[in-house]
């Protein structure tokens, strides 16, 4: 609770200005534990690290949490096979972390490989949400703080200024502020397809290591 009173806080201080990189890097780790809090949660997978969400402590980091989760679930239900056992499409074993560290780096790279879009950042936290519900429920718990620390690195060293060009986590909002349902399913889409093309392309490259 602490810990989302401080975020709470945090956030009301520096969505008036520019945000610095420490402070989108620690915003989009939150908005990830937030995420997978909710992935857990769908998949009847409690996990007692975490009580409450961001969107219930309310503040501006709240709210981009639920459009972040409302995007998230309309980009898993679009394509659901993409975002449901993700350890096994990339034949990962979750025991370990620095497997698991590798394979979301390598996904993250290249889902973003050809530019950067707010539907690939969903698409992103999609995948780390499916991950870590693999990782859970094959018993490895911790590992969910390694997706959310790889979050942070692959945000500071690949979309920090990305992210300060558009103001910040913010900008997430105006994905839906258009009400037209073809706006938003056309670039949902695009990144799950953007995510499909990466697994066929890496269950390829293993099929070729056998």
């Amino acid at each position: 609770m602490d810990m989302l009173r401080r975020s709470s806080v945090f956030a009301s201080d520096v969505f008036d200005r520019s945000p610095t990189d420490k402070e989108l890097v620690s915003q989009a780790k939150a908005l990830c534990r937030d995420y997978i809090h909710s992935r857990l949660n769908r998949a009847g997978i409690g996990w007692s690290k975490y009580e409450h969400g961001l969107a219930a402590s309310g503040g501006s980091l709240g709210e981009i949490s639920s459009v972040l989760l409302w995007l998230g679930g309309e980009l898993e239900y679009l394509r659901p096979n993409i975002y449901r056992n993700v350890a096994r499409q990339l034949n990962i074993t979750v025991a370990s972390e620095s497997v698991v560290s590798d394979a979301f780096l390598a996904v993250a790279a290249d889902i973003f490989s050809t530019g950067v879009t707010w539907g690939k950042v969903v698409s992103l936290y999609a995948v780390a949400g499916a991950l870590a519900v693999d990782c859970v429920r094959h018993g490895h718990p911790a590992m969910v703080h390694t997706i959310v620390d790889c979050m942070g690195e692959f945000v500071r060293k690949s979309l920090t200024s990305w992210l300060k060009r558009r103001g910040g986590w913010v900008d997430v909002t105006k994905c839906v502020v258009n009400t037209d349902p073809s706006f938003c399913s056309h670039w949902l889409v695009s990144a799950a397809f953007a995510f499909g093309h990466y697994l066929k392309a890496i269950v390829l490259h293993l099929l070729r290591e056998k």
